[in-house]
């Protein structure tokens, strides 16, 4: 009787709800153990709502290359990644700092349903194993074994702008200004004859149409932007640090649980990592919670204590902060140090914490049979 239930149990379908990165990471984790998944996606393919964006894949957490620690977890790399080392930012008064970093500082990636994007690896990987991916698919109810990955619940930050056509040289710059990006930062970045310039901002959502197009103004006279065929687009993220990752029974991940770098917005590693805690939990009936609070946890904390005091320092510090972050250093290990949890970070913490406050009420379901599906409506860029 007992193996009969057993092959029962791995027998059964895990329903994944969203094939976002985290999404998809635990769906290949899980079928990789021999599971049967089946993910349920409600648009017409894998990333859709960025349509070509490009991101930067951070490379600074761990002292491992990220492209490394996703072939250790047996995730595919077969996607198109810029290692990005050198590249250029610039203070509210147009001074120019050179950034430096022996290794890549993060990758750039394509995110969308296209070839060579993230998503879509992440997606073929999936379906080799023998995920069953069901697109224009909303899951209502999650009776038994799944996982939530539904993209985030609220705009605590939003990135709005442009994809376009260039002929510039591959590279990445940022600006540093509240009057193009409020309490977050501007950036250009540019890959294989095509780009992004975006203004990521953390307030003054109403005003986006001013910013970008002060944003585009300043690209164009400081770093030579150059655009054809511009083609506007605007994206937001979800940062919060729950109570619980768990709706009911079932995992959360990505940003439908809030996992995100509160600082600037490189959440792409998180995102994965969730994705496998996820998986591992229902592979080995481990507590889902414990496992993210801790191996994610005391770093988004760290990063909640980085956006206090990027906050608090604004454009009049923003000159200070990248002379003296960027004066001859190697970034990447200076990243690296910044992001690592320490007795005095997390001293710091209830007061950083005082100072954020996510646009998302913690909402989580706390019944302990429900099978119900948070409603998948992505978040709107506000006029």
């Amino acid at each position: 009787m007992q193996n009969n239930q057993q092959k029962t149990g791995s027998d059964a379908v895990v329903e994944i709800a969203g094939a976002g990165i985290a999404g998809l990471t635990a769906a290949i984790i899980l079928a990789g153990a021999g599971r049967r998944v089946v993910v349920h996606e409600v648009q017409k393919g894998v990333g859709y709502r960025f349509g070509g964006d490009f991101q930067g894949l951070e490379n600074w957490t761990t002292r491992e290359d990220v492209l490394q620690s996703l072939e250790s977890l047996g995730l595919a790399t077969d996607f198109t990644a810029l290692p990005c080392r050198n590249g250029t930012a610039f203070d509210p008064d147009g001074s120019r700092y050179e950034i430096n970093s022996r290794e890549p500082l993060f990758y750039l990636v394509e995110r969308g349903p296209d070839p060579g994007t993230l998503d879509d690896a992440l997606l073929r990987q999936a379906q080799s194993l023998g995920v069953e991916v069901r697109f224009n698919s909303r899951l209502r109810r999650m009776e038994g074994e799944g996982i939530l990955a539904a993209g985030p619940k609220a705009a605590d930050a939003i990135a709005v702008g442009y994809h376009f056509e260039t002929d510039m040289e591959e590279g990445y710059w940022v600006i540093c200004d509240d009057e193009l990006a409020p309490r977050g930062y501007a950036y250009l970045l540019v890959m294989n004859g095509r780009g992004t310039v975006k203004s990521c901002m953390f307030s003054g959502f109403k005003r986006e149409r001013h910013y970008v197009q002060r944003t585009v103004e300043t690209f164009q006279r400081l770093a030579g932007l150059e655009m054809r065929n511009p083609r506007m687009h605007g994206g937001c993220g979800n940062f919060r640090i729950p109570r619980s990752a768990c709706a009911g029974p079932h995992p959360m991940v990505g940003e439908q649980a809030g996992f995100q770098d509160t600082l600037w917005g490189f959440g792409m590693r998180l995102a994965i990592s969730s994705g496998v805690l996820a998986a591992r939990s229902l592979l080995n009936g481990e507590n889902y919670d414990r496992l993210w609070q801790r191996e994610l946890k005391p770093q988004i904390e760290t990063s909640v204590v980085n956006r206090a005091f990027y906050t608090l320092s604004g454009s009049l510090g923003y000159s200070w902060f990248l002379k003296h972050f960027l004066n001859g250093s190697d970034v990447r290990e200076t990243l690296r140090r910044q992001y690592q949890p320490s007795r005095g970070k997390w001293l710091l913490y209830p007061w950083a914490r005082r100072r954020y406050r996510s646009q998302r009420s913690d909402v989580s379901c706390d019944h302990v049979d429900c099978n119900c599906i948070w409603c998948r409506g992505d978040c709107c860029i506000l006029d």
